[in-house]
Parts: structure tokens; C-alpha cells; sequence
């Protein structure tokens, strides 16, 4: 049986802003731009990315349990393609409950489990992430 990977420390999150994202298959997508973290424990839950060059960039959310730090920056669990038709974020607002299970539900994640299941249960409308204070 293997372990569950361990969970991103924010300190170890925070060093990777302005490092390279690699989708899936490696190939470089975009850069790190920031993360958001539970509202209730200050654990970060979402890494986001700036995707694309200059013109038609998106900031996305990316499951922060599916990304891990390499040598050349940092590793996104996802295809180019599911990265770029993600959600938009606005890495200065916060997340709603809605937004985030919607974003989850891009990312095929069902309410029953990960992110979905930390805030499927909380109030309708609630602020459930926000950018890290500090």
C-alpha cells in the first residue's frame, strides 16, 4: 500500500512563487504566481498559476496536492489543456464555497474527497480560502 503524499508546508508553497509550472506530460506552462489557503486553518489548498506568454494569460487554480517541487520549478498532476480551461481566479479575492466546488469539479474532484470534502459541508456562500496573510 503507499503513502499519501505528504501535504505542502506554506513555507515550502511560498518558495515557489515565480518558479516554472510543468503540466502533466512536462512541458512548461506557465509560473507560479501565489497560493490560497483554508479560511478555518491557514493550510494552503490551491497553488496559483499564471498561464501563457503576455497576451491571453489566465490565473488558475491547480490542486495544490497535485503538484510537487522539482528541480526546475514546480510539477502540476494535469494536462496543458485541463490547466488552461480552468476557472479564472483573482489571487487578490478570495474564494467562495461555490467557487471552490467548482473548481474542484473541473478538476475532477468529487465532494466526497480532497478540497471538495473540506468544503462541501461548510455554509452556502462562506469565504472558504483566501491568499496567505503576512
Amino acid at each position: 500500500m503507499t503513502e499519501p503524499a505528504a501535504a505542502v508546508s506554506l513555507a515550502e508553497a511560498m518558495s515557489w512563487i515565480g518558479a516554472e509550472v510543468a503540466e502533466l506530460g512536462g512541458s512548461g506552462v506557465g509560473q507560479v504566481q501565489g497560493f490560497f489557503v483554508d479560511s478555518d486553518s491557514a493550510e494552503p489548498a490551491w497553488m496559483i498559476a499564471r498561464l501563457g506568454r503576455r497576451r491571453g494569460t489566465r490565473v488558475v487554480a491547480v490542486p495544490l496536492a497535485g503538484c510537487a517541487g522539482a528541480a526546475f520549478g514546480v510539477w502540476a498532476a494535469h494536462e496543458g489543456e485541463k490547466l488552461a480551461s480552468a476557472p479564472v481566479v483573482d489571487p487578490t479575492r478570495p474564494l467562495r464555497r461555490e467557487h471552490e466546488l467548482t473548481i474542484c469539479s473541473h478538476y475532477g474532484i468529487g465532494e466526497a474527497v480532497g478540497r471538495a470534502a473540506d468544503v462541501v459541508g461548510r455554509p452556502e456562500g462562506e469565504i472558504t480560502a483566501v491568499p496567505p496573510t503576512g
